[in-house]
Formats: structure tokens, C-alpha cells, sequence
């Protein structure tokens, strides 16, 4: 094949055309092109080698038995959707793609918005797009101390708790309990009630045991002294003390000289069933009920006075693990979604938002009629690449779970590894969930894709 070219003369005159051997050009651009695919080979073997072979093999392997060595046809595949465990899994993966790509581009968008306005802007972003520069695996770390049961180490539950303790309060002595024999008999409830009936004018002792000479409160005092207080005519007194002589000696049920007052003990008096009168215990332990009527009484000491500390929430129980992780989750990656939305409205038109303040639209309209439907696809590319990415998740949810709900955690990824490798040995199911979860990830891909390339154009 040749070319033709019209060429003018120096009159100006178009000369007759030249014919031009194409072989030339088209060596040239042979050249050009194995050239370019010398280059571009290195990279095509590592993905090969890292991407399209693993899928392939993991596809073959996923009709085979757990040793590899006896096909099995879809056996793995319909065993997996039989398997509780999985089940579980694609319901937790469910859970995570509904909530977490939401919750992040809605919060991407309301801090973009919102730090657009700050004087402090750059400051404001770079502080919340830090946490992307921390691994999963320390965050995981992180979040698993943050959400700890004990309060002592879960600053999540020290929080609760002191914020629980500052309404509601908490009882001084959840160890104490009673001595058989001595006048008070354990409730249903928790509570202690006195064995005999008390009237106006006497004075009694109630001893309790179980509590540490070191736990007791500040300013509490001996007991002794208020033991032998007696009582005025028409009131029941008495004193809730502590039955432990330190270094031994002293008698049990008897109020002795180096035993301590409880205070703050909570003392109620009542007569056929129902409380009548409540007072507290001062000091020494001491307590007096004025204004009785005649008849006869029963002490009781209720069941608040014991109950154990309260100790915040269970947050990686069975129930608030999969919400916990997620929490955690939207802490490394909220950055994320509020810079590449903050870029996005960067671009938008001024002249618009400025048009509409213009005719008195108020800044809430503005945001729901014009910020967030030009933002539309850049919402969507976020919102996608989120949904991608979660349902990739598995350092968090490995971390963070503990060994005893990690099958109340578990989503798609940790289920693969640990039916392939974390116990299950049975890599022909783990290939099964692999290809399931790689069938869920590409339709994604595919529209992020897409809509890339319609965005260029």
C-alpha cells in the first residue's frame, strides 16, 4: 500500500500528488508498540502473577474437597450457603454495606460543608484525615483496649460509668453479707431483713462482714460508742457496723470497742410488708427512726446497699460488637470521605449558590436543593468506593472481636480465612467464599468504573 500528497509549487500551484511508501510509518509504529509493551510487560506479569492467577486457581479450587485432591462440583458452594456461620457472615456484610458507606458519606459531606466555613480549615482537615495514616492493625489495637470491659482500661466505659455514678450512684459495700445466726436473713432480692421485730424505744446492732478494713469510707468512725446510745421513747434506734476486729479478739454479733460504723448504709423500717419509714447511716453507723407508732417492726437493709458496681457496656458482646467495630471503622475513614467531598465542592459554581442567597433562599436550602445535587457524583463515587472497601473489611473485625463473639463478627473476609486457615482447614469452601465475595465486589467496581469514564467525557 503507498500514500498520495498534493504538494504546491513555489507559484502556488498544486503539484501532482507524490506517492509515499507507508512501509516506513508502519514499522515505525510497530516499533513504538513493542517498545511500549516491553514496558508495560513487567507490570502485566506482577498482576498476573499477583491477581489474575490467585482468582483462577481460587476458582478451580473452589470445586474441589477440602484436601484438593476429589472434585466436588458446587458441593462448596451450596454448603456454604447451608453453613450458620456463614450465613451469619453475609448477614453482619449486609449490615456493614447498608450502614457504614452511608453513615461515612453523610458525615463526609455535613464536616466538608461545615470546615469550609472554619477560619482553621487546612488545620481542621489534616487533624481529621490523621487516623488514615494509622494501620488497621493499631487501630484495631486501639479500639480493642478503648472498648475494654473493665473501666480501669476501657476509657469508653470509664466514661460511662462515672457518668452512671453521677446520677444514679453506686453502692459502697458489694461485698458485704450477713453472718448466719445473728439476726438478719438474706432476701430474695439481695436485701437483709432482722430475723426478730424491733419496737419504739429499743436499740439494736446489725453486723455485717465481707468488707476490707481498707475499702471502707473515708471518715468512718467506731461503732462502739453508738451501740450503747439508747433509745428516746417512741423511737428505734440502732447502728449497721462492721462484725471484724482487726488483729482478731472481740466477739461476733457484740458491737465491740475497735469495730467501724458503715455509713452511708441505707436502713428502712417496716411493718406488714411495707416501708414505713428509711433513714442513712451517719458516720459511726448509726441510725434512729423518730415517730414510730406502737407495734412492732422489721429492719430491713435493701438490696441497693449490695449491688454490685456497675461496669458500663458490654461493648463487644454478642449484641454491640458488629456496630462497636463499625464505630471504629468510621473513625479511620470519615477523613477520607470529607476530603475528597471537600474537593468536590470546591469546584461547585459559586455564582449559583451565590444567585440563590441572592433571592432568599436560607442556607438549609441552599445545602438540600443545590450543594448536595451538584455534589451528586461525587457522592456517588465515595459512597461506591466505600461500599467496596467494606466489604473487603478484616483486620478490624479480627482485632477488635474477641475469640467468643468473633462468630457473632464475623463478615465474608474473616469467615474465608478462618474456614481456610484459621482452624477449618478446608480451603475447597474458603476458595467458595472467595469467589462469592469477589462476584459481591465487582459489579461495584464496574460502576465506579463506568462512571469514571462518563465523568471524563
Amino acid at each position: 500500500m503507498t500514500a498520495t500528497a498534493h504538494v504546491k509549487d513555489r507559484g502556488g500551484a498544486l503539484s501532482p500528488p507524490r506517492v509515499q511508501p507507508a512501509g516506513p510509518r508502519r514499522r515505525a509504529r510497530r516499533r513504538t508498540r513493542i517498545a511500549a509493551l516491553l514496558f508495560v510487560f513487567p507490570a502485566l506479569l506482577l498482576l498476573g502473577a499477583l491477581v489474575v492467577y490467585p482468582v483462577l486457581f481460587s476458582v478451580g479450587r473452589s470445586f474441589f474437597d477440602a484436601s484438593g485432591t476429589r472434585f466436588v462440583g458446587g458441593d462448596n458452594y451450596a454448603e456454604m450457603f447451608r453453613d450458620p456461620a456463614t450465613l451469619k457472615a453475609i448477614r453482619n456484610t449486609t449490615i456493614w454495606v447498608v450502614v457504614a458507606p452511608a453513615l461515612l458519606t453523610g458525615l463526609g459531606l455535613i464536616l466538608a460543608v461545615l470546615v469550609e466555613k472554619v477560619r482553621w480549615a487546612t488545620a481542621f482537615k489534616l487533624l481529621l484525615f490523621m487516623p488514615m495514616a494509622v494501620s488497621f492493625l493499631a487501630a484495631g489495637i486501639i479500639f480493642r483496649l478503648a472498648y475494654d470491659q473493665d473501666p480501669h482500661k476501657g476509657v469508653l466505659n470509664a466514661a460511662a460509668v462515672s457518668v452512671h455514678d453521677a446520677f444514679k450512684g453506686t453502692s459502697s459495700y458489694p461485698t458485704a453479707r450477713a453472718r448466719d445466726g445473728h439476726g438478719l436473713e438474706k432476701g430474695r432480692d439481695g436485701s437483709y431483713l432482722t430475723t426478730g421485730s424491733v419496737s419504739p424505744g429499743d436499740t439494736t446492732a446489725l453486723g455485717l462482714v465481707g468488707v476490707l478494713p481498707g475499702d471502707l469510707p473515708k471518715g468512718a468512725e467506731p461503732a462502739y460508742g453508738a451501740a450503747r446510745r439508747p433509745a428516746a421513747p417512741g423511737e428505734v434506734r440502732g447502728v449497721v457496723y462492721l462484725d471484724f476486729t482487726l488483729g482478731g479478739g472481740g466477739k461476733q454479733g457484740r458491737v465491740d470497742p475497735k469495730e467501724s460504723g458503715l455509713p452511708g448504709m441505707k436502713v428502712e423500717a417496716l411493718r406488714d410488708g411495707r416501708s414505713v419509714a428509711s433513714t442513712t447511716t451517719s458516720a459511726d453507723g448509726s441510725f434512729r427512726f423518730a415517730g414510730l407508732g406502737a407495734g412492732s417492726y422489721t429492719l430491713k437493709l435493701p438490696e441497693s446497699n449490695f449491688a454490685p458496681p456497675y461496669q458500663g457496656v458490654s461493648w463487644l458482646g454478642p449484641t454491640l460488637v458488629t456496630p462497636a467495630i463499625i464505630g471504629a471503622y468510621l473513625w479511620i475513614w470519615t477523613g477520607f470521605a470529607m476530603v475528597l467531598i471537600g474537593a468536590g465542592l470546591s469546584s461547585l459554581p459559586r455564582d449559583a449558590l451565590e444567585a440563590a442567597r441572592m433571592d432568599g433562599a436560607n442556607e438549609w436550602q441552599i445545602f438540600h436543593r443545590i450543594t448536595v445535587p451538584l455534589l451528586a457524583p461525587v457522592l456517588t463515587v465515595v459512597f461506591v468506593t466505600l461500599v467496596i472497601n467494606v466489604m473487603k473489611v478484616f483486620d478490624l473485625v479480627y482485632i477488635i472481636a474477641p475469640g467468643p463473639v468473633q462468630e457473632d463478627a464475623t463478615v465474608l473476609a474473616t469467615q474465608m480465612w478462618l474456614v481456610s486457615f484459621g482452624g477449618g482447614n478446608n480451603q475447597g469452601l474458603g476458595s467458595a467464599l472467595g469467589v462469592l465475595l469477589l462476584a459481591l465486589v465487582i459489579p461495584a467496581m464496574v460502576f465506579n468504573v463506568r462512571r469514571f469514564r462518563r465523568s471524563q467525557r
